[in-house]
């Protein structure tokens, strides 16, 4: 009797360290365009808040009200990396809307993907970290008020 429980408490501890090891997040890039056509992102963003990434023209600012950061996992089990990531960016930009809301921001500018604080900064893509099991976006950026 003894010897099972040692022989399945060995058994789930080798399970438990060979899924940790498999498990692990794979860094993949997307189009921010596809991920804004997929989940009615559009639509759900609406236009209260305008969204500029990394280095793009933005509109005159008038007052840098914060700088914040979110990051979102989701369920990627049994879901294309595409369609988990794309999932997961609309929650990121729907809590950078949130905040923006919350701090009287109209704009959120800068944005960059900033997974475990390793930064990616691009106009076009966005980074997601795809795991065997979740998906994770995560996104910073600067509040602020354009200018009328």
């Amino acid at each position: 009797m003894k010897k099972t429980i040692v022989t399945a408490a060995l058994l789930a501890v080798s399970l438990t360290a060979s899924f940790s090891a498999s498990a692990e997040d794979k860094m993949v890039k997307f189009p921010i365009a596809g991920a804004m056509a997929a989940n009615d992102a559009q639509q759900r963003l609406g236009d209260s808040v305008k969204f500029y990434f990394a280095d793009q023209q933005t509109p005159k600012v008038a007052s840098k009200i914060t700088s914040d950061k979110t990051s979102q996992r989701t369920n990627g089990f049994g879901k294309s990396a595409e369609k988990a990531c794309n999932w997961v960016f609309l929650s990121a930009m729907l809590a950078l809307q949130k905040r923006a809301t919350e701090v009287g921001a109209d704009a959120v500018v800068n944005i960059v993907s900033n997974f475990k604080d390793q930064e990616f900064a691009s106009q076009t893509e966005y980074e997601c970290a795809d795991g065997a099991i979740m998906a994770g976006v995560a996104l910073k950026g600067d509040f602020v008020k354009l200018a009328k």
